[in-house]
């Protein structure tokens, strides 16, 4: 096996390290390293395990400790260089003596993309940049959307029929979907910075939007309310003082309906346009504004149409269950105004897909052109 064959190795156990730190470290992005002696061993492993605690690369160089002087640090991300919660990571490179660094993707925030390559390389480090880049880059997906278009990474989620509805006509939705793939939604809940559905889903259903069992996030809750109808006797508005709420209302909304929701705990965000695609827009770069990483988008097919619409869907996961529901009157997945000429449909990248229970479970990327 040649060198670059052991760094390639490293870069994918890296990879595999970094994923441990999902839900845990946003707004930072997860992030993997190892550390590779001059036979291509490894002799350190780390991770970003939590929010403000030691970068992938500083545990990594201290679970080689001693050893790491003139080895070679395998790391997913481009090291930092400036203070923030934690010192630069590059300073801990250069003070453990690393020979090598090899890159799998450049830090994408304009405050630091290429610096610390440049650090390294300006103090005699030798650097390899784009190793296994494709899946490094996919791997900080959600923290670039952040870093560089200011909105969290928004997941479209929705259960349906063979047939592709959400519902029967009757607006009857319990339970389309197996309990193993209710099961995974939770998990994904439990690891998200926020979740959002329509006040149609929200008059409709009376969902609490929790987690069950909790993450280690604390999950906002928020519902596309433009008239403020949610009622104060909702479970989510009883429960709005143990679960944070958000209601993005309307400039339209009645003063004294956003009053109701106020008192009742809930906060109030009011958007300044009335139509549907551009409040999306705003209220996106709120979150941004907040440091949401990833938002999930449970529906119901108006709120999936309008994210559709305003192209501001990233990712799609989708449970068809193997029903048919029938009817010209029952909704499908997604509403909105949708494509006029096929060549226009967005087109999923698809990650996996996987049976839970007798359900299909397909997970994909929208691919961007």
């Amino acid at each position: 096996m040649t060198a670059r064959d052991c760094e390639r190795g490293a870069m994918q156990r890296a990879l595999e390290l970094a994923r441990r730190g999902e839900g845990l470290v946003e707004p930072n992005p997860m992030v993997g390293a190892v550390v590779l002696d001059a036979a291509g061993s490894t002799i350190g492993e780390g991770w970003h395990a939590r929010f403000g605690g030691p970068h992938a690369e500083v545990a990594a160089l201290a679970a080689a400790g001693p050893a790491a002087r003139g080895s070679t640090l395998v790391v997913t991300l481009e090291p930092c260089c400036h203070h923030g919660k934690t010192p630069p990571c590059t300073d801990a490179i250069l003070a453990a003596g690393i020979r090598r660094v090899v890159v799998g993707a450049v830090d994408p925030a304009a405050h630091a993309s290429g610096r610390g390559i440049a650090r390294l390389r300006a103090a005699g480090v030798d650097v390899a940049e784009g190793v296994e880049a494709e899946q490094a880059q996919r791997l900080i997906a959600a923290f670039a959307t952040l870093a560089v278009h200011g909105r969290p990474w928004v997941i479209a989620k929705w259960a349906m029929s063979l047939d592709g509805h959400v519902a029967t006509a009757s607006g009857e939705s319990r339970w389309i979907s197996s309990a193993a793939s209710r099961a995974v939604v939770h998990r994904l809940r439990a690891r998200v910075d926020a979740i959002l559905v329509g006040i149609g889903t929200a008059l409709a259903d009376d969902p609490m939007l929790t987690a069950r069992p909790s993450g280690p996030r604390s999950l906002l809750r928020i519902v596309l309310d433009a008239r403020a109808r949610l009622p104060i006797t909702s479970q989510l508005a009883q429960t709005a003082g143990e679960h944070p709420t958000l209601i993005a209302v309307g400039p339209e909304a009645p003063q004294d309906a956003v009053s109701r929701l106020q008192e009742a705990g809930c906060e109030v965000w009011q958007s300044g346009q009335a139509a549907q695609t551009a409040a999306i827009a705003e209220l996106l770069a709120e979150l941004g504004r907040r440091r949401l990483t990833n938002l999930l988008v449970e529906g119901g097919p108006t709120v999936l149409g309008g994210f559709f619409d305003a192209g501001l869907v990233d990712e799609v996961q989708a449970f068809i269950a193997p029903k048919i529901i029938g009817g010209s009157q029952a909704p499908a997945a997604v509403a909105g105004l949708g494509i006029s000429s096929m060549q226009n449909a967005p087109r999923l990248s698809i990650e996996s897909i996987e049976s839970l229970g007798n359900d299909c479970f397909i997970r994909g990327r929208v691919a961007r052109s």
